[in-house]
């Protein structure tokens, strides 16, 4: 007893000191906290979705899910082939030209009416505090920081290690003019040394003018955020990007609920939404999209044209790798949403509504 004692203390004291690393962030403090205090959407120490929201769906438990994750075999969780790409030089592009990059899973580039957007980076090869976890699949790590040019706007979903890459943001911090992240996330940003006056944070239902005709108003998900074992300190959000010419959802990571619906009534049509597909599960379904709902989410976003997200470089969930794509475009046979599914690096012409794209993920192993 004393010896299986002592090693729960020091494994205990191990994760402690681990995780006092500068990677992991910081809980929001001082005048952060005070505004988050006074949110509408915060109760009892943690925000909370619009909507009740059990992680696991059914009869599910945390344990069982968690057995399945790591014994349970599934197929082709992992490419055997490398994913394809084509590498478009972000350093030189044409200002004036409206076009969008992706680089895997939920981050991607936008340039559009002469601004330069990223979005969720992640180019640090894992989705994990650990170099050795959640590793990138093969051929999707074509692009590191030293690509990116300069950025008007970098935009966080929420916090979570496949959206918010420590070693990511602390390289290109000499790079980004303007950080525009929910509520809390900013704390994040403080403490790894980014000037605060850069720092746009806002609580759902907020706006915040960007100059030169460009705008976002913070729209909500149903999701959580954290990265320790404490959740739901800081807000995870979806955004609608307005600028002189277009109109963009980009969504973060989300379960289907009414908020499509209600943003869809609210802002009118979008020229694209952008929603994850990927990474789901039906024991939680109501913190991520099944491709079906991703679907239904576009119709009620009004969205002209679909950029479905969240696959093809990270397995965090139980389904085959290239599932997502598979699913949602044999279901949009029906639906016939107009969609974008470019190969990692490929550009997407954002003025261009008639572009298409190869199913580059079929023959794949």
């Amino acid at each position: 007893m004393i010896i299986l004692l002592s090693i729960i203390i020091i494994l205990g004291v191990a994760i402690f000191l681990f995780m006092q690393q500068s990677k992991f962030g910081k809980a929001p403090s001082g005048d952060r906290l005070e505004k988050i205090k006074a949110s509408a959407h915060y109760k009892d120490g943690t925000f909370e979705n619009l909507s009740y929201t059990p992680t696991l769906t059914g009869d599910g438990s945390y344990a069982k899910a968690l057995w399945e994750f790591l014994f349970v075999k599934k197929e082709r969780l992992r490419p055997v082939d490398s994913i394809p790409s084509v590498k478009t030089d972000l350093l030189h592009l044409d200002i004036n030209a409206n076009v969008l990059v992706w680089f895997g899973h939920s981050s991607y580039f936008m340039q559009i009416d002469g601004k330069r957007i990223l979005v969720d980076p992640v180019f640090s090869g894992a989705a994990s505090p650990v170099s050795f976890a959640v590793k990138s699949f093969n051929g999707t790590d074509i692009y590191t920081t030293d690509d990116i040019p300069e950025i008007d706007y970098l935009f966080i979903s929420h916090d979570h290690w496949d959206h918010l890459d420590y070693e990511t943001v602390v390289k290109l911090k000499s790079k980004v003019k303007t950080v525009i992240c929910g509520l809390g996330v900013g704390e994040h940003f403080e403490y790894w040394g980014y000037d605060k006056d850069i720092i746009v944070e806002k609580d759902w239902n907020e706006s915040a003018s960007l100059g030169d005709g460009f705008s976002v108003h913070f729209t909500p998900e149903r999701h959580f955020s954290g990265r320790t074992l404490r959740r739901n300190i800081s807000v995870w959000t979806s955004f609608v990007l307005r600028t002189p010419t277009m109109q963009v959802f980009i969504g973060g990571d989300s379960g289907y609920d009414t908020h499509f619906s209600e943003i869809g009534k609210t802002f009118g049509s979008f020229d694209l939404v952008i929603l994850e597909n990927g990474q789901y599960d039906e024991k939680w379904a109501n913190i991520h999209m099944m491709p079906h709902e991703v679907l239904q989410a576009a119709k009620e976003l009004n969205g002209k044209r679909l950029f479905p997200v969240h696959s093809s470089k990270f397995t965090l969930a139980n389904h085959a790798w290239d599932e997502p794509l598979k699913k949602i475009t044999e279901l949009n046979e029906v639906t016939k949403q107009s969609m974008i599914t470019p190969m990692i690096g490929e550009p997407v012409n954002l003025s261009d509504t008639a572009q298409t794209f190869s199913k580059w993920w079929v023959g794949l192993e």
